[in-house]
């Protein structure tokens, strides 16, 4: 059992602790019983409360005295008797359970709304007969004065199935796409139908028509929710008479007295998930709302929260026994949850143990596990020479280190280091010294890694001290005061170094601006010291020329050092090749053999194919150059002929020797055409 405690209220999780595996043989599961401790001290609620695989659903009947619990997979339904505290019997199905009601006090009457559009009527014995709606459901609600079972789904229509008549009655059209949810007023009997517009349509079933309409989609948007996306109504629930609870798909809950269009208060889960179940506990006038991540009770009137519980797994559905603090989940896991709140109310009558149970936990105060117990590392045991006492009794072994007796370890450290209350009486005196001093004048000293850098902060902090106004704050964050940044100011490898090019191509005024600062400090030195020798004499400040003419001195000398900078740049860079070509070894000489001709490495063609059209025109050998007389715009003709390629030269030569064979093959046509003539003529 494991104990929690949020908004000082205790929860005691009954499910909490440790199982036993499925496939263990019932002889196996006996002995460990016997012989594990921690199987011997869990508390079983109710013997084999879980599903093979996923809870879904989860109600107890009027009476109280049976449990069912629909689940998967295979999709089945469990029932569980509380005077017994085990399964009375467990029942298979053809499909996913989506919602169930119980129609008897006991479970002798059943309903069943499955994922494949069926509807199975169940008796003590079994099923006892099933049939088809037209659409898929999504929620239902039992009308007992008229025998009728309303079914709601993905239609906009309201199905009425008369369990005494056996038959379907004219449905209730509405004016939405979708219906999610429905429930009946236990008092006058009201039907409303969530529907996926965010809307609640009453209907009155003793006259088969609308009555009224709310508009939860509006109402849920307020300052203090935050809603995201379109809020359609998932669940529904009637206190009494007057007073229901709407939960939303964007994680709202609605309370509203049906008089009134407006909600009396809006609750937000912050957790942006579907509201899967509402309820309430009268006794304690708080509501008990829930989504897939956790499970809120809060005040109905104000609103303020009473406690909640956030198991490990998502949650399916919750069910709230009336009247006591017991409430049982459905979850994602195959263990069902059973959570136990005191504060709420007592347990029910067939678990009464609880109550003394955790009466006797709340007056037992037990100190914790290591309390009276020391860790320490092995080179603290060797600081107090108990070296010796590895391996025995008196140390017990844990991680990296030894658990050890705490009154052992006191008396070890007296008398391995005597003087430690002399040393911790200085250190409590240096602490109060250090903080007497703080009201002091202090003295800001420049660290010693990256001071330049420190001292570039501080004057930026003492400029905008002097430029900021009274009633402004300090804008951003101090580089000196962050702890996030202190190693950049005490560990040497963060050291800046201003020397690297890589700095002085970024920063290329780092000795202009270190001048500037060297001689703003003396000037402000000449002004205390004049200050000093002449108290009575007010320094006249300067005209206004002549400002003016010392910052165009300033920007000149700004703009030389400037180009200094990158001039000394561009020449270390030009000096690195020619050192680097010093640096390689000599060239080498070589002597063409004897017998061989030196041969170019470029061909002529390509030398000149790089020249003019007149270096390559006067190279040629055959060019004419002709005068014609009489133009007005030139009287010279050139007449050229390049040189071609050996490929060139030899694919001309090639195409010649061909023509010159097709040539002697042809076969003239005149002889023919002389033929067809003659015979014309004849």
């Amino acid at each position: 059992m494991q104990v929690s405690q949020a908004n000082n209220v205790k929860v005691y999780n009954l499910s909490q602790g440790k199982t036993l595996p499925e496939w263990l043989s019932d002889r196996r599961k006996r002995a460990l019983q016997k012989s594990d401790t921690d199987l011997q001290r869990r508390i079983q609620l109710i013997q084999d409360f879980d599903m093979p695989t996923v809870a879904t659903n989860i109600k107890v009947s009027p009476d109280g005295q049976y449990i069912l619990v629909a689940g998967v997979y295979k999709p089945r339904v469990k029932c569980y008797d509380v005077s017994q505290l085990s399964m009375k019997f467990e029942r298979c199905l053809d499909s996913e359970v989506v919602k169930f009601h119980i129609l008897s006090e006991d479970y002798s009457k059943m309903v069943f709304l499955q994922a494949d559009r069926y509807i199975e009527f169940h008796a003590k014995y079994g099923r006892y007969h099933r049939l088809r709606i037209p659409k898929f459901g999504r929620d239902m609600a039992y009308h007992s004065p008229s025998c009728d079972l309303y079914l709601v789904g993905t239609s906009p229509e309201i199905y009425r199935l008369n369990l005494e008549q056996g038959q379907f009655l004219s449905p209730f059209v509405t004016d939405s796409i979708a219906i999610n949810a429905c429930s009946v007023n236990p008092v006058h009997h009201l039907l409303a139908a969530g529907t996926i517009e965010g809307r609640v349509e009453c209907w009155d079933p003793r006259v088969r028509r609308k009555v009224g309409v709310l508009d939860c989609a509006l109402s849920s948007i307020t300052s203090a929710t935050d809603v995201q996306g379109m809020p359609s109504v998932s669940s529904l629930k009637f206190k009494d008479g007057l007073h229901m609870a709407v939960g939303t798909s964007t994680g709202q809950v609605l309370m509203y007295d049906i008089r009134s269009d407006r909600p009396l208060l809006v609750k937000d889960h912050h957790y942006g998930l579907p509201i899967t179940m509402v309820d309430f506990h009268s006794q304690q006038g708080l509501v008990v709302s829930s989504d897939a991540k956790a499970v809120k009770l809060w005040n109905m009137k104000t609103g303020e929260m009473f406690t909640s519980l956030a198991p490990e797994s998502d949650i399916n559905d919750v069910f709230m026994i009336p009247d006591t603090g017991l409430l049982l989940m459905a979850n994602e896991t195959p263990k069902m949850g059973a959570y136990f709140i005191p504060s709420l109310g007592p347990a029910p009558r067939w678990c009464s143990f609880l109550d003394s149970l955790t009466e006797e936990l709340e007056e037992s105060s037990s100190s914790a596990v290591y309390d009276d117990y020391k860790f320490v590392t092995k080179a603290e045991l060797e600081n107090l020479g108990l070296n010796h006492l590895i391996g025995s009794g008196l140390l017990r072994a844990y991680m990296h280190g030894y658990f050890m007796d705490i009154r052992l370890y006191h008396k070890a450290k007296s008398i391995a280091d005597p003087f430690a209350y002399e040393q911790y009486r200085k250190d409590k005196i240096k602490e109060k010294i250090e903080a007497a001093r703080v009201n002091r004048v202090q003295i800001k000293k420049l660290p010693k890694v990256n001071a330049a850098l420190a001292g570039r902060l501080q004057e930026q902090e003492q400029e905008e001290k002097q430029t900021r106004k009274p009633d402004e704050s300090a804008d951003g964050t101090n580089l000196l005061k962050d702890d996030r940044f202190a190693a950049l100011f005490k560990n040497p490898a963060f050291q800046v170094d201003q020397e690297s090019e890589e700095y002085r191509t970024l920063h290329p005024l780092v000795s202009k601006q270190q001048k500037q600062r060297e001689k703003k400090l003396a000037k402000q030195q000449a002004i205390l010291q004049q200050f000093e020798q002449l108290q009575q004499e007010e320094p006249e400040g300067k005209p206004s020329d002549e400002e003016e003419s010392s910052s165009d001195e300033e920007d000149q000398s700004w703009r030389d050092e400037l180009r200094e900078q990158h001039r000394q740049l561009r020449e270390e860079q030009k000096s690195r090749p020619i050192e680097r070509s010093q640096s390689r070894s000599r060239p080498r000489f070589y002597e063409l053999k004897a017998g061989e001709e030196f041969s170019a490495t470029k061909t002529p063609v390509k030398r000149k194919s790089n020249a003019s059209l007149g270096e390559r025109v006067a190279k040629e050998d055959s060019v004419t150059v002709s005068r014609t007389p009489g133009e007005s715009f030139g009287s010279k003709q050139l007449t050229f002929k390049l040189q071609k390629s050996e490929k060139e030269q030899r694919f001309q030569r090639l195409n010649a020797e061909h023509h010159k064979e097709r040539r002697k093959l042809r076969r003239s046509a005149g002889e023919l055409r002389g033929k067809a003539q003659g015979k014309s003529t004849l």
